[in-house]
Parts: C-alpha cells; structure tokens; sequence
C-alpha cells in the first residue's frame, strides 16, 4: 500500500474536504479534490510497479462495463425505431460512472471512506464526471455510427492512453481513453479507482414532441 493511512498531510486535507462537504456550500472548494489528488499521485507514481495488476484489472473492467453499455444503448435504440413511436423526435444518451459504494477492494478501509467517496464523485466538485467516465457522452443517433473501439480510443495509434504513466512499464495495457479521463481530467487521484471492479450505468431518453 503507496498511501500511508496515517499520512498526515493527506489525511488533513481529507478532513478539510469532509468539513466542506458536510457544509452544503463547497463548490469553490474544488482545488482541494485536485491537491489532494497531485499530493497522492506524486506518492504513489514513483511505484507503479506495485500497483500496475490493479490498473490492468481495473482497465479490463472498465472496459467490459463500457462495452455493456454501449450493447445496452444500441439494443433500446434498436427498439425504439422498430416501435417507430416518436419518429425523429426522440435521444438517447448513454452515461457510465463508477459504482457509488466504496471499493471494497481498497486497501484503505474506514468509517469516513464512503463519505469521501460521495464527496469524489459529486459533480458538483469533479465537474467533468458530471457525464461519467466517458468523453464525449454516447448520443444516439448522433454517434450511430462510431464503433465501440472509436468510444474507447481504441481505433487510433498505439491504441494506449497512458499519458503520465511510466511509458516502458504500461506499453502493453491498451489502457482506454475513459481510463485516460479519471487519471488526468477528473479529480480523483489514481488509487481512488482502479480498485473500482463495479460500475453504474444510466440510459436517458429524451422525446422532444413539437407543439403546434
């Protein structure tokens, strides 16, 4: 385990982000998700070797949860225009998040955790999981035409998002561009998710129905 629970700088930003929290009006308090998130980065980086099963791990999960989702999208939209009930008034948009329980596989367990956990992933705070864990967001029709490897970043060369990763190490993982997304866009810090094995999947259907 990289991050000492005892460590104290950590651990006093934690309890800072906690206070802010539980005080409804923390919105202007983002900096410190991304503090901590380069203060256990930093910590953790320096030993990837340790923690590289748990990102092929939490890649391949993330990916199969991904691939779900994208199956899931196309079977209701295929549905849809069988049924032919909305014409061309109706969208569909396909969201994955990581699960809202705690990892269990963490190896930092505590009372607080699941409460640090809800404070990570509340958008209002990680701005750019508001839409999950993909960049863009699956729209049908718009993106009928873009294939699962194109959503995942997998049809460009080397297929491998491991930017800020030790390049040696990762040039094998084929690591998607949704993992891309939480390491360096979001505000989690790296072992906040790859001990993440469940995710969530939301399906929203809109019918915009002209009124005359």
């Amino acid at each position: 385990m990289m991050v000492d629970i005892y460590d104290y700088d950590i651990q006093c930003i934690e309890s800072e982000i906690l206070i802010q929290y539980n005080s409804h009006d923390y919105t202007e308090f983002d900096c410190l998700l991304e503090l901590r998130k380069r203060m256990i980065n930093r910590r953790v980086l320096v030993h990837q070797e340790d923690i590289l099963q748990h990102i092929v791990n939490f890649n391949d999960a993330l990916t199969a949860a991904l691939r779900e989702m994208y199956d899931r999208a196309h079977r209701i939209w295929n549905s849809i225009k069988e049924n032919d009930v909305y014409g061309d008034d109706v969208e569909l948009a396909a969201k994955c998040f990581l699960s809202s329980k705690y990892p269990e596989l963490h190896p930092i367990q505590g009372e607080d955790r699941e409460e640090l956990w809800n404070a990570l992933c509340d958008s209002g705070w990680n701005h750019l999981y508001e839409d999950g864990v993909s960049l863009p967001t699956l729209t049908l029709p718009n993106n009928i035409n873009t294939s699962f490897d194109s959503l995942i970043g997998m049809d460009c060369p080397p297929p491998n998002w491991n930017e800020g990763l030790d390049r040696k190490l990762t040039k094998d993982l084929h690591l998607s561009s949704a993992f891309h997304n939480l390491f360096d866009h979001m505000n989690f810090a790296i072992t906040d998710f790859i001990y993440v094995r469940e995710f969530e999947i939301k399906i929203n259907i809109e019918i915009n129905k002209k009124v005359s």
